[in-house]
């Protein structure tokens, strides 16, 4: 071999694809065996979907208690009318942090739906080729059909909720970077003028989440019925 012989380079990305492929392979098996450990102790799919909904139900309910919080902690920054500025500034960034962890746990609880009832309707799917009678597999074949409209609208609401979460965050975060580097009385004013399209805002927000809310406890009680 000369000084100047190389050694052939070896592709990582079939590697790298297989230990991807080998990682999600374990947590699909992960799951399976979750869900088989919980099925021994009478805990179906269903239940557990049930309990994610009430989950992500009450996550929503504290970030909509959360977002009002923010809102009247703003409402307050830009009344300013002397005082120690400082203290105004570092109560709104904490609501404003809670309000982003809050929003946080939302979207968790709401994947976490996702995953759940994606496995159930596909098992649901699966087992109606089990049926011997044609007459309750039909009735069965209904009920998935009506669930699955039930899920669709109340996981909708949900993601409508989801998504006007992000701009009041966004407003919120701005009024916090803008007052982190302008401490002063002049941009407590400059301020004032976004109040109202927060509070808009939040409005929506509060409506969708209500909505969101209302579909949930609709969607509890059809799994229970």
């Amino acid at each position: 071999m000369t000084g100047n012989a190389r050694i052939p380079a070896v592709s990582v990305r079939p590697f790298l694809r297989l230990i991807a492929l080998v990682f999600v392979a374990f947590l699909a098996g992960c799951q399976a065996a979750k869900y088989r450990t919980l099925e021994t102790f009478g805990i179906e799919k269903r239940d557990i979907l049930s309990d994610r909904v009430e989950s992500a139900r009450d996550a929503q309910d504290d970030a909509r208690e959360q977002f009002v919080s923010a809102l009247e902690q703003f409402r307050a920054t830009v009344a300013f009318d002397g005082g120690e500025l400082e203290d105004l500034y570092d109560r709104l960034d904490r609501e404003y942090r809670r309000s982003v962890d809050d929003a946080d746990r939302v979207r968790d609880r709401i994947d976490s739906i996702r995953q759940v009832a994606e496995d159930l309707f596909e098992e649901w799917e699966d087992e109606l080729a089990a049926y011997r009678s044609a007459e309750l597999r039909a009735r069965s074949a209904a009920l998935k059909r009506d669930t699955e409209s039930r899920y669709a609208r109340m996981i909708g609401a949900m993601e409508r909720a989801e998504a006007t979460m992000d701009p009041v965050l966004q407003a919120f975060q701005d009024q916090v970077l803008f007052l982190k580097h302008n401490l002063n009385a002049r941009a407590v004013a400059a301020l004032r003028a976004e109040l109202d399209g927060i509070e808009d805002d939040t409005e929506a927000l509060i409506s969708a989440m209500n909505a969101s809310i209302d579909e949930a406890d609709a969607f509890m009680r059809s799994l229970k019925g």
